[in-house]
C-alpha cells in the first residue's frame, strides 16, 4: 500500500503494529531553583538535601503506551504489550478514551505499574528516581499471543522481555524494530548482536547509536548489511536513515513552540511504524516521524497532543513541500 505525500492511511490497516516495551506513571516535579544553589560539591558523600516542589503533576507514560497512542493518533491499530501493576486502572481508562486496545497489557497483582519521579529546575537539570515495578515481569507476555501482527518494535522494557519478545518476533517471522532506548546499557556486545540478527530495523538516538557503536564495533555500512535500515535521531538536527544503498538526511519539521521534548522520540517511533505498515517510502515515512516529533514538542506530557487527518496532512505539505 502507498499513500500520497500529505495524505493519512484511513479505514482499515493491513494487519496492526504490538508495541513491546514500558507502560509507567511519570511523576514531574518543578524546582523554582537550582539544584547547583543546594548541593554543596565537597558534601556530595553526606548528601540530605530537600527540594520544595509547588508544581507537580502525573502523566501517562512508558514506550508503549506512547508508541501506541501516536499510532492511533495516525489512524492505526496497535496493541501495547506490557504488563503493569494493581494501580493501573486510571491509565486503563485513559487508554480506552484514546482509543488504545487494551488486550495484551497483563496485570501483575503483586506489583505497582512502572513510575518514574521526575524533578526539574529551572536550568532544566533534572533528577530522577525509576521504579520498575512490573515491569520486571515483562516476559509473562508472548508475542504469540497477538494476532493479525504486521509489524512490531522491541522498546525499552524488562531485559529478559526484551530479549523474549525479539526471539519471538523472530521466530513468528514478522518484521520489529529493535529500539533499545535506555535498555541499551543492560546489553553485551553479544546480546546486541543477536537483537541486530534478528530485527528488520534498529532506532537509536545520536547518544545511543555512539554507545552501540563502542559496543559492537560497527559502523553504519557495517549494520546495515545486517538490517534493512538503521534511523538514529539527532533532535533539532533532524535524524539520518542508513540503507545497503543510500544516507537520507531527514530535517527536523518546524515546531510551533518548544514545550517539553519528553516523548518525542517515541511519536517518531510512531512515524515510523505508520510507513512500515502502509509500505511508504523512506524519505516519506522519515517525514512523518519528523512531523510527529515536532507536534508532541509542542504539549506538555507524552499523551496530550492531538491533530485530526486534515491537520495533520495540511502541517506535513507545509513542512516537506
Amino acid at each position: 500500500m502507498s499513500l500520497r505525500r500529505g495524505e493519512l492511511a484511513t479505514g482499515s490497516a493491513p494487519g496492526s503494529a504490538l508495541i513491546c516495551g514500558s507502560v509507567a506513571y511519570d511523576t514531574i516535579m518543578v524546582f523554582r531553583d537550582r539544584f547547583a544553589n543546594h548541593i554543596l560539591p565537597d558534601k556530595i558523600h553526606m548528601l540530605n538535601v530537600a527540594f520544595l516542589v509547588p508544581e507537580l503533576r502525573r502523566e501517562f507514560g512508558g514506550c508503549a503506551g506512547n508508541i501506541a497512542y501516536n499510532l492511533k493518533l495516525l489512524g492505526d491499530v496497535a496493541y501495547p504489550m506490557a504488563t503493569v501493576g494493581r494501580d493501573f486502572e486510571p491509565y486503563r481508562e485513559w487508554l480506552r478514551e484514546s482509543g488504545v486496545p487494551g488486550d495484551h497489557i497483563r496485570v501483575i497483582d503483586s506489583e505497582l505499574t512502572a513510575q518514574a519521579f521526575i524533578t526539574t529546575d529551572l536550568d532544566d537539570n533534572q533528577i530522577t528516581a525509576f521504579h520498575p515495578g512490573a515491569m520486571q515481569h515483562s516476559h509473562a507476555n508472548s508475542v504469540a499471543d497477538a494476532g493479525n501482527i504486521a509489524v512490531g518494535i522491541v522498546a525499552p522494557d524488562g531485559r529478559e522481555g526484551m530479549i523474549r519478545h525479539a526471539a519471538e518476533f523472530a521466530a513468528a517471522r514478522i518484521p520489529f524494530i529493535f529500539d533499545p532506548g535506555q535498555g541499551l546499557p543492560m546489553f553485551g556486545a553479544a546480546e546486541l548482536e543477536q537483537f541486530i540478527a534478528a530485527a528488520s530495523w534498529v532506532t537509536v538516538n545520536e547518544y545511543e547509536w555512539q554507545l552501540m557503536q563502542q559496543k559492537t564495533g560497527w559502523t553504519a555500512h557495517e549494520l546495515t548489511a545486517r538490517v534493512a535500515a538503521l534511523i538514529v535521531t539527532r533532535g533539532a538536527a533532524g535524524s539520518t536513515i542508513y540503507t545497503r544503498d543510500a544516507q537520507l538526511a531527514i530535517p527536523a519539521a518546524p515546531a510551533r513552540a518548544i514545550v517539553d521534548p519528553t516523548g518525542c522520540g517515541d511519536a517518531y517511533r510512531a512515524g515510523l511504524l505508520h510507513g512500515l505498515l502502509h509500505g511508504l517510502d523512506w524519505p516519506t515515512t522519515g517525514h512523518i516521524a519528523s512531523l510527529m516529533g515536532a507536534i508532541k514538542i509542542e504539549a506538555r506530557g507524552t499523551q496530550n497532543h492531538r491533530f485530526t487527518p486534515a491537520e495533520f496532512a495540511a502541517r506535513l505539505a507545509a513542512a516537506f513541500p
